[in-house]
Protein backbone atom coordinates (compact mmCIF):
# COMPACT_ATOMS: atom_id res chain seq x y z
CA UNK A 1 0.00 0.00 0.00
CA UNK A 2 1.27 3.55 -1.31
CA UNK A 3 0.82 6.57 1.15
CA UNK A 4 -2.80 6.28 2.05
CA UNK A 5 -4.86 9.73 1.93
CA UNK A 6 -8.55 9.98 3.80
CA UNK A 7 -10.07 13.31 2.37
CA UNK A 8 -13.99 14.63 2.19
CA UNK A 9 -15.33 13.52 -0.50
CA UNK A 10 -15.74 16.04 -3.73
CA UNK A 11 -18.65 15.36 -6.00
CA UNK A 12 -16.38 13.64 -8.94
CA UNK A 13 -15.94 11.15 -6.18
CA UNK A 14 -19.18 9.90 -6.38
CA UNK A 15 -19.21 7.04 -9.26
CA UNK A 16 -16.46 5.69 -7.48
CA UNK A 17 -17.92 5.57 -4.18
CA UNK A 18 -21.40 3.62 -5.46
CA UNK A 19 -19.02 1.47 -7.07
CA UNK A 20 -17.94 0.35 -3.79
CA UNK A 21 -21.34 0.42 -2.46
CA UNK A 22 -22.41 -2.41 -5.29
CA UNK A 23 -19.51 -4.71 -4.83
CA UNK A 24 -21.29 -5.07 -1.20
CA UNK A 25 -24.15 -7.59 -1.68
CA UNK A 26 -25.51 -7.96 1.50
CA UNK A 27 -25.06 -3.99 2.51
CA UNK A 28 -25.47 -2.31 -0.98
CA UNK A 29 -29.43 -1.93 -0.66
CA UNK A 30 -29.15 -2.60 -4.46
CA UNK A 31 -26.77 0.27 -5.33
CA UNK A 32 -26.09 0.57 -8.51
CA UNK A 33 -24.16 3.55 -10.63
CA UNK A 34 -26.89 3.77 -13.49
CA UNK A 35 -27.89 6.57 -15.52
CA UNK A 36 -31.48 6.16 -13.52
CA UNK A 37 -30.00 6.44 -10.35
CA UNK A 38 -27.25 8.79 -11.05
CA UNK A 39 -29.83 11.71 -9.77
CA UNK A 40 -30.93 10.48 -6.85
CA UNK A 41 -27.31 9.60 -5.54
CA UNK A 42 -26.46 13.42 -7.11
CA UNK A 43 -28.58 14.92 -4.72
CA UNK A 44 -28.38 12.74 -1.34
CA UNK A 45 -24.42 13.66 -2.32
CA UNK A 46 -25.58 17.26 -2.15
CA UNK A 47 -27.69 16.96 0.52
CA UNK A 48 -24.65 15.50 2.50
CA UNK A 49 -22.22 18.20 1.61
CA UNK A 50 -24.48 20.59 2.47
CA UNK A 51 -25.57 18.80 5.62
CA UNK A 52 -22.74 20.81 9.04
CA UNK A 53 -23.85 17.77 10.55
CA UNK A 54 -22.88 15.03 8.24
CA UNK A 55 -19.04 14.65 6.30
CA UNK A 56 -18.48 11.61 3.38
CA UNK A 57 -14.46 10.64 3.46
CA UNK A 58 -12.99 8.79 0.90
CA UNK A 59 -9.87 6.75 1.23
CA UNK A 60 -7.17 6.65 -1.69
CA UNK A 61 -4.53 4.71 -2.50
CA UNK A 62 -2.02 6.14 -5.50
CA UNK A 63 -5.01 8.25 -6.68
CA UNK A 64 -7.38 5.04 -6.57
CA UNK A 65 -10.67 5.54 -4.52
CA UNK A 66 -10.62 2.29 -2.01
CA UNK A 67 -12.14 3.01 0.70
CA UNK A 68 -15.47 5.27 1.79
CA UNK A 69 -17.41 6.49 5.19
CA UNK A 70 -19.89 8.91 6.83
CA UNK A 71 -19.73 10.73 9.94
CA UNK A 72 -22.67 12.30 11.24
CA UNK A 73 -22.49 14.41 14.21
CA UNK A 74 -25.71 13.86 16.38
CA UNK A 75 -25.95 16.58 19.74
CA UNK A 76 -27.54 14.44 22.56
CA UNK A 77 -29.19 15.54 25.43
CA UNK A 78 -28.10 12.01 27.48
CA UNK A 79 -24.43 12.33 28.98
CA UNK A 80 -24.73 15.51 30.07
CA UNK A 81 -25.11 16.85 26.24
CA UNK A 82 -22.26 14.89 25.05
CA UNK A 83 -21.81 15.15 21.36
CA UNK A 84 -21.88 11.43 19.50
CA UNK A 85 -20.37 10.35 15.84
CA UNK A 86 -22.37 7.72 14.12
CA UNK A 87 -20.13 6.04 11.14
CA UNK A 88 -21.78 4.61 8.81
CA UNK A 89 -21.55 3.40 5.32
CA UNK A 90 -17.91 1.65 5.78
CA UNK A 91 -16.86 -0.02 2.82
CA UNK A 92 -13.13 -0.96 1.26
CA UNK A 93 -13.09 -2.48 -1.81
CA UNK A 94 -12.93 -6.01 -2.01
CA UNK A 95 -9.72 -6.60 -3.49
CA UNK A 96 -8.60 -4.63 -0.80
CA UNK A 97 -9.90 -5.96 2.55
CA UNK A 98 -7.54 -7.12 5.51
CA UNK A 99 -5.06 -4.91 3.99
CA UNK A 100 -5.40 -2.39 6.84
CA UNK A 101 -7.67 0.44 5.06
CA UNK A 102 -10.47 -0.27 7.42
CA UNK A 103 -8.80 0.01 10.04
CA UNK A 104 -6.87 3.37 9.13
CA UNK A 105 -10.32 4.75 8.26
CA UNK A 106 -11.69 4.02 11.54
CA UNK A 107 -8.37 6.00 13.20
CA UNK A 108 -9.16 8.91 11.12
CA UNK A 109 -12.95 8.63 12.00
CA UNK A 110 -12.06 8.65 15.71
CA UNK A 111 -9.32 11.61 15.41
CA UNK A 112 -12.18 13.22 13.71
CA UNK A 113 -14.85 13.08 16.11
CA UNK A 114 -12.58 13.97 18.78
CA UNK A 115 -10.86 16.97 17.09
CA UNK A 116 -15.29 17.75 16.81
CA UNK A 117 -15.51 17.80 20.44
CA UNK A 118 -17.90 13.99 20.21
CA UNK A 119 -17.62 12.41 24.03
CA UNK A 120 -18.60 8.92 21.47
CA UNK A 121 -18.18 7.35 18.43
CA UNK A 122 -20.81 4.45 17.67
CA UNK A 123 -21.55 2.35 14.72
CA UNK A 124 -24.08 -0.50 13.76
CA UNK A 125 -23.14 -3.54 11.87
CA UNK A 126 -25.86 -6.74 10.29
CA UNK A 127 -25.55 -9.33 12.44
CA UNK A 128 -24.31 -12.00 9.40
CA UNK A 129 -21.13 -9.61 9.39
CA UNK A 130 -18.94 -11.69 11.59
CA UNK A 131 -15.79 -11.06 9.97
CA UNK A 132 -16.80 -7.11 10.22
CA UNK A 133 -17.80 -7.61 14.28
CA UNK A 134 -14.63 -9.37 15.19
CA UNK A 135 -12.81 -6.31 13.35
CA UNK A 136 -14.39 -3.75 15.03
CA UNK A 137 -14.05 -5.45 18.29
CA UNK A 138 -10.04 -5.46 17.65
CA UNK A 139 -10.54 -1.74 17.27
CA UNK A 140 -11.86 -1.02 20.90
CA UNK A 141 -15.58 -1.14 20.08
CA UNK A 142 -18.42 -2.77 22.52
CA UNK A 143 -21.21 -4.39 21.71
CA UNK A 144 -23.92 -2.39 23.51
CA UNK A 145 -27.07 -2.04 21.91
CA UNK A 146 -29.70 -4.12 20.15
CA UNK A 147 -31.09 -2.13 16.75
CA UNK A 148 -34.02 -2.28 15.40
CA UNK A 149 -35.22 -0.64 11.78
CA UNK A 150 -38.68 -0.01 10.28
CA UNK A 151 -38.96 1.02 6.57
CA UNK A 152 -41.76 4.32 6.60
Amino acid sequence: MSELVIRQARAEDLEAIIRLHEEDELGSHGDAWTPENRPAYEAAFAAIAASPENRLFVALDGGEIVGTFQLTFIPNLTSRGALRVKVESVKVKAARRSGGIGGRMMVFAEAEARANGAAMLELTSNKTRQDAHRFYERLGFARSHEGFKKKV
